[in-house]
Formats: structure tokens, sequence, C-alpha cells
């Protein structure tokens, strides 16, 4: 058994000090897969929040069958899903990335570092890398989420989003060709 395992085996027990612990250990990146998942920092704090919650209220019928990520994962791919589904009319309407290149000119530059140019060209290029993800289908977003930036095998994304190891592939190679279709223009190929 995994150290969070046994951290939530102890909060299951009534120890808060240990969810405390699982708090501070996954609250940033919960908030991080939010949102890559809904593309608001604001509401990916509020569904991080949701998600810690939902874990607490579980915590009396928390079984360790599988590691806690998987499990947290899990539950933090249904509210995401959720949510996107929900406002899905509402996510046409807003800006894919209120993450705008941060005043560039403010800083000095030291010999060696990017200049300027090369900066806005490498913040458009993580922008289209970006958008790209946030068009992919719920699931194929949430699998690429979990796969590149989260690190999870495919065993714990195929236990997060409940389909087989085999489905999990299946839906990382669409999405990837549908990221390399929609990012082709980035490497001059097509």
């Amino acid at each position: 058994m995994d150290r969070d395992t046994e951290l939530m085996v102890r909060v299951s027990g009534g120890d808060m000090a240990a969810f405390g612990l699982l708090l501070e250990r996954y609250r940033n990146p919960m908030v991080s897969f939010m949102n890559r998942m809904v593309q608001d920092h604001g509401v990916a704090e509020e569904l991080a929040q949701e998600v810690f919650l939902r874990v607490y209220r579980s915590r009396a019928t928390y079984q360790p069958a599988a590691k806690f990520t998987t499990w947290m994962f899990r539950i933090a791919t249904h509210v995401a899903l959720n949510w996107l589904r929900d406002h899905k009319k509402e996510m046409g309407r807003q800006s894919l990335d209120e993450e705008a290149v941060d005043g560039a000119g403010s800083r000095q530059l030291s010999d060696g570092a990017p200049n300027a140019e090369q900066r806005m060209l490498e913040d458009a290029r993580l922008l289209a890398v970006r958008r790209a993800v946030e068009m992919l289908p719920g699931k194929q977003r949430a699998a690429v989420l979990m796969h590149k930036y989260e690190e999870l095998e495919y065993s714990q994304i195929a236990r997060t989003l409940e389909c087989s190891e085999s489905a999990v592939k299946s839906l990382l190679f669409r999405a990837y060709e549908r990221l390399r279709d929609r990012l082709a223009h980035l490497d001059g190929t097509r």
C-alpha cells in the first residue's frame, strides 16, 4: 500500500491530519488538472474544492483497491466532464486562453536568453497546443492530461476513466492523431 493510500485509510478512520496532508500534497496538482480541463482558473479552484469535498464525504466507504491517486483522479474526471457538459454553450463564448503573455518588456534580458520575438513565437506555439488540447472531446482531453501532464500509467488512467487499458490506448491514439493534424502547421510538414 502506498503512502497516499495509507493516509486515505487513516482519513476513513477519522484522522483529519491525514486529510490535511493529502489536501496539501494534491491541491496544486488538482487545480492544475482542472484548469487544463475547464480552461478557467477560478472554476478550476472551485472544482478542485468539490473533488476534495467528495473525497472527504466518501471517506467512510473508501476501499484501497486502487492507488489513491487513481481513485481521486476518477472523481476529478467525473467532476470536470460533468462541468464541461453543463457549461458547453458558455465555453464557446469564453476566451480559450486567459493566460496572456505577461510583461515581456518588464525585465532585463541576460546574454543567451531568448529575445522578445523568440518568446512571442514560443508563447504562440504553447497557445496553439493548449487550444488544440482544449478542442479534444472530454474523455480524450482527460486521457491526454492524465498521460502527459499528470504522468499516470495506462492502468491508472483506465481505472480513472472506468474503461480498459486498450480503450485508453485507443483514446490516446485518436487524441494524439487529432493533435498532430491540428498542430502540423507548427513543424511545417503540412
